[in-house]
């Protein structure tokens, strides 16, 4: 998904500013024991992959594929909403252990924390447009979500375009005729064209950003292992694939 934090500034989503950043909304217990849970923190605001359901409780993808990894490495696990701007300082710092938020993996990332994963494989992202626009979508108002790897693209191919803040949706900025084609990452552009069938189209190029979507935790961390050992069980089980095609539908990338 999602956009590079550079050193000089660890930004995208202010969407959740009202909202105390450490803001604890569940408490997930899948082991006992006497240790301190494993804090993973998210954003709440990316829907279909975490989002704020009616009941209030932080649901989607990543929680789903979160809680199944909890529960296969024996990790008592907490969900907490935080900020995007501050994800990757602050799990440095210690005040969470473990990113589970779309976040994409970059050789910039990489160089900060470690990453567990991807459990969404690397794809190219796309250009969302009004169904109907075709390519011609692409000669008018581009939009992206701003301090993203989307926006650092096209300011580096110099091609103007219009920011949008974490609070606003890509699509709906679309449907609405706000821009008139987004740059959006594989795995949220293929959930928008079967959420809004008929309604969208993938235009234009195809870029290669990312190495797909990972779980972040602090380089060195023992949480390293136990979530890839995790993961390769569900990825060997096709549960990982259940979750995927479950939330994001069936043209969504999978795992062989």
């Amino acid at each position: 998904m999602i956009g590079r934090i550079s050193f000089g500034g660890w930004i995208r989503r202010l969407g959740l500013a009202a909202i105390a950043p450490l803001l604890v909304i569940g408490l997930v217990l899948v082991s006992c024991g006497g240790t301190d849970p494993t804090v993973i923190a998210t954003l709440g605001d990316y829907h279909p992959f975490d989002f704020i359901n009616e009941e209030g409780e932080i649901d989607g993808l990543e929680r789903e594929l979160g809680d199944e990894l909890c529960r296969r490495a024996g990790l008592e696990c907490e969900w907490i909403l935080h900020d995007w701007e501050t994800l990757i300082p602050d799990l440095i710092d210690g005040q969470f252990d473990v990113i589970i938020a779309g976040m994409s993996i970059t050789a910039e990332r990489d160089e900060l924390i470690d990453f567990a994963g991807p459990y969404y494989p690397p794809r190219p992202s796309m250009y969302l447009a009004r169904a109907g626009s075709g390519d011609a979508a692409m000669a008018g108002q581009l939009g992206t979500t701003e301090n993203t790897i989307f926006s650092d693209y096209l300011t580096e191919q110099g091609i103007a375009f219009t920011p949008l803040a974490g609070a606003v949706d890509a699509a709906t900025a679309v449907l609405a005729g706000d821009v008139d084609a987004v740059l959006v990452d594989h795995a949220y552009g293929v959930a928008k064209l079967a959420e809004y069938e008929g309604e969208l189209e993938a235009v234009g190029p195809s870029l290669e950003l990312d190495e797909g979507l990972g779980i972040g935790v602090r380089t060195g961390s023992d949480l390293l292992g136990a979530f890839n050992k995790a993961l390769d069980s569900m990825k060997s089980d096709g549960t990982v694939n259940e979750i995927i095609r479950r939330w994001l539908g069936a043209e969504a990338a999978t795992f062989e």
